[in-house]
């Protein structure tokens, strides 16, 4: 009708006029500032936040996106810098996020023997400002070398003005004069205590990546520590998933989609790290995705009351195949981060956001019903893609304004073309790119005959 055509008009208005000041409202900065006690770098936009410590391996301390900070930080540590000469071969877990080799062992100088006092994990790195925004700011890290594994790391850390997404660019160096093989892992210590009470653990938290069909695992992905029948762990729907419970250890998943998310349910706050899976290259250990969890600490004795903390956390790593380089050669692991509105109704992620229910399409006689519900990664708008039953485009319509801060709860009626019988959700930005679908599905029931206007 001529009303709801002329309201359809008044609210694609003001959804343009909202990504509008979105827009308007855009830009990133850089400072230097102390957080926590330590000399810090701070990068930030509208949406998200960066704690960069340099002195402690470069280390990214902490992530902040809505008002909620991601990562873990350790109580006991805060504010300190223990130099690698006085930490001796005793790991001072800091927290937050770094780059670490693998594999990891004992057993010969092609494994990395761990963390304890070794300069790639605390020693200081030098941290340049490369570019201060409006439309992009990145820091630029450069560590010592490691005479141990005879590498030495390199880390841009960018974010753009107009998204919350995080990208990285982690550089690995052969430094020795003969051909050497590593992998470069990304570490990132997620905090998994509960909300505003750090003695006890967040009970709605999850680590998840898709399952191999065809994992080399047999339960679809393997334990390396902790109990082998770990409850926490299963493999559902296509997906491995990690629900946070007393048992503790790592476990190693051969996922082959390139991407991991951590979920708390507690809060509705997602973060979903991606890097582009290599189906044909080696990866350590067949791995490509790990999880760690500190799993329940108990009291040793009720006569001796624990004077520190609890340690909740969780480690989700993501890790580049083996590469061998030769002499001064170098390989860099790209990856992204993308902080966004979800809770336990997770289901997967798209390269425009995340889906909790899927996109559906009903067919009523007053026009088609979208519904489902969404966290993306960029501010802007939804747009509807109408199809054909033989696959033709009809057109697109603007639906409502988004923003990665507030979950999308999709449920509309629009006036599609008569001969409707697919629609696509997509996310397009405040700059007019379009980011991707949301979900794609076929109209229910499907439309009459081509031509025929009736349901």
């Amino acid at each position: 009708s001529a009303v709801m055509s002329f309201v359809v008009l008044i609210l694609a208005t003001l959804s343009l006029l909202s990504t509008r000041l979105v827009a308007a409202t855009s830009g990133c900065t850089v400072k230097a500032v102390n957080y926590l006690g330590w000399q810090a770098e701070e990068i930030s936009n509208p949406w998200v936040k960066l704690e960069i410590v340099p002195q402690l391996g470069g280390r990214l301390m902490q992530v902040t996106f809505g008002g909620h900070d991601y990562l873990f930080i350790n109580e006991a540590l805060k504010g300190q810098v223990i130099p690698p000469a006085t930490a001796g071969h005793h790991w001072n877990n800091y927290g937050g996020d770094k780059i670490w080799p693998m594999p990891e062992g004992e057993k010969d100088e092609q494994h990395w023997a761990g963390a304890g006092g070794e300069p790639l994990d605390n020693s200081p790195f030098k941290l340049e400002v490369v570019s201060q925004g409006p439309s992009l700011c990145t820091v630029h890290l450069t560590g010592p070398v490691d005479p141990a594994i005879g590498q030495q790391y390199l880390r841009d850390i960018s974010i753009n003005g107009d998204s919350p997404s995080i990208h990285f660019h982690a550089v690995m160096k052969n430094v020795t004069g003969y051909p050497q093989t590593w992998s470069e892992q990304s570490v990132s210590e997620y905090n998994a205590a509960a909300p505003g009470d750090p003695q006890h653990f967040n009970s709605k938290f999850w680590g998840l990546t898709p399952a191999n069909p065809n994992s080399i695992f047999l339960d679809g992905y393997h334990v390396r520590s902790g109990d082998t029948e770990n409850p926490s762990y299963t493999v559902s729907g296509g997906m491995f998933r990690l629900h946070w419970g007393e048992h503790g250890g790592e476990v190693w998943v051969d996922s082959p989609a390139g991407w991991l998310a951590v979920v708390d349910g507690s809060t509705g706050f997602t973060m979903v790290e991606r890097r582009k899976f290599q189906p044909t290259a080696e990866y350590p250990g067949k791995t490509s995705m790990l999880f760690y969890t500190t799993g329940v600490h108990q009291e040793t004795s009720s006569a001796t009351p624990r004077t520190t903390p609890p340690i909740y956390y969780m480690e989700a790593e993501v890790n580049s195949p083996m590469v061998e380089l030769a002499p001064g050669e170098s390989y860099a692991m790209d990856s992204d981060w993308y902080p966004t509105r979800m809770g336990e109704d997770f289901q997967t992620t798209t390269y425009g956001g995340v889906v909790g229910q899927p996109l559906a399409v009903a067919g009523t006689a007053n026009g088609i019903i979208l519904s489902g519900e969404f966290g993306v990664f960029y501010a802007g708008n939804l747009v509807a893609h109408y199809y054909s039953r033989g696959g033709a485009p009809l057109g697109t319509a603007v639906l409502d304004a988004v923003t990665p801060t507030q979950l999308v709860n999709l449920k509309e009626t629009v006036n599609a073309p008569p001969a409707t019988a697919r629609v696509s959700l997509h996310v397009v930005d405040a700059q007019g790119i379009d980011r991707g679908p949301l979900g794609e599905t076929f109209v229910n029931p499907p439309p009459a005959d081509e031509g025929d206007a009736q349901w």
